[in-house]
């Protein structure tokens, strides 16, 4: 079975404060898109870096996750760690990921450029981060999300296929 990792970072769902929407819209874009059988492995955890490096670290060496996507803690206040967490678990950056993700967000608005999103691979799991609003989530995951199966393919990832509907893919033609 494939498992793809969803954390929420966020200190006031994690407390039970609010409800995880963004976690569950992740839930939901992936399952109107994917068509492999998948599950996700699913955390809400506060905005503290020492154990968002964990999660990550369980949910790529434990659980074997070939896909880890967070969501919040992306833009400059104080607690907002995520980045620094990807960063220190990752062996390789992939900055093209926030770069797309920065460039579509500022179609919508113009404090896209405080949003710090990236991505990085860990052994074999793509790690991404996404921001922590349910509609910037779907804007972000959209326009990056047709690169993912094929970066997934080259770390020696399972292989994902998508209702080509919904969402195309790229892939080489071999």
């Amino acid at each position: 079975m494939i498992k793809i990792g969803i954390i929420n970072v966020s200190d006031r769902a994690s407390a039970g404060v609010y409800e995880d929407i963004p976690g569950k819209a992740v839930v939901q874009f992936l399952t109107e898109w994917l068509t492999s059988e998948w599950e996700p492995v699913y955390r809400v955890i506060p905005d503290e870096q020492d154990q968002l490096e964990a999660t990550m670290i369980e949910l790529a060496d434990v659980e074997g996750c070939c896909l880890v996507v967070t969501t919040g803690g992306t833009g400059p206040a104080l607690r907002d760690v995520t980045p620094e967490a990807t960063e220190a678990v990752c062996q390789k950056m992939l900055p093209g990921f926030g770069e797309l993700m920065r460039q579509e967000s500022l179609k919508y608005v113009p404090t896209a450029i405080l949003s710090r999103q990236t991505a990085g691979i860990r052994n074999q799991t793509l790690i991404l981060n996404l921001p922590g609003k349910p509609t910037a989530i779907g804007q972000c995951l959209s326009v990056v999300f047709p690169a993912i199966p094929y970066c997934i393919d080259l770390i020696g990832g399972p292989f994902l296929t998508t209702d080509e509907a919904v969402m195309k893919v790229f892939r080489p033609k071999s």
